[in-house]
């Protein structure tokens, strides 16, 4: 069955249709949630919502673009709304806007530590730091999905490069000082 074809029984409220969505699409829009979730388990809740969303929303789907492309939207827009109601953007102080970029030693420093202190961050940076630099979205674009102002999101994503930048430190000086003779 194509694409269109299990779109179209989903715009129906086929069960077994809307089934074979999820399975088909679970692991890919899983990625994506989890880089705007704090943890494994409310990565699975977002996924959940998002797939709810999906399916109530299907018929507003007219098949132009990417049909992932408009179910990723959706998994980032339910996690992002969760963090609305928490409220859990500030501004920070311009001063934090001047920040060097991170030079990371690649040998030093793992693809699955840069992954875990990226999750660690404060909701509010990591989710202004996945959309700016893993998403590609612009700071106007950011502000707003996030109903925020476009200082915020820059100030959110220097701050957030400074905790990032520190814990690389970090990590490369313990990782110096341990493989020292």
């Amino acid at each position: 069955m194509s694409i269109e074809q299990l779109i179209a029984k989903c715009k129906k409220q086929d069960l077994k249709s809307q089934e074979q969505l999820y399975k088909l699409y679970a692991n890919k829009l899983f990625a994506v949630s989890l880089k705007y979730s704090r943890n494994y388990q409310e990565a699975e809740d977002n996924l959940q919502d998002a797939f709810l969303t999906i399916f109530n929303k299907i018929f507003q789907y007219k098949n132009k673009g990417s049909f992932e492309g408009w179910m990723k939207r959706i998994v980032v827009n339910t996690a992002l709304q969760r963090y609305r109601k928490q409220d859990v953007f500030q501004i920070i102080d311009e001063e934090s806007l001047k920040q060097p970029e991170i030079e990371i030693d690649e040998e030093q420093i793992s693809l699955t530590f840069l992954l875990k202190i990226i999750q660690e961050l404060p909701d509010r940076y990591r989710m202004v730091f996945n959309l700016y630099v893993l998403d590609g979205f612009s700071h106007k674009e950011i502000a707003a999905m996030m109903n925020i102002s476009v200082g915020t999101s820059k100030s959110n994503l220097a701050r957030a490069r400074q905790i990032l930048k520190i814990k690389v430190e970090e990590q490369s000086t313990h990782n110096s000082a341990s493989s020292a003779p």
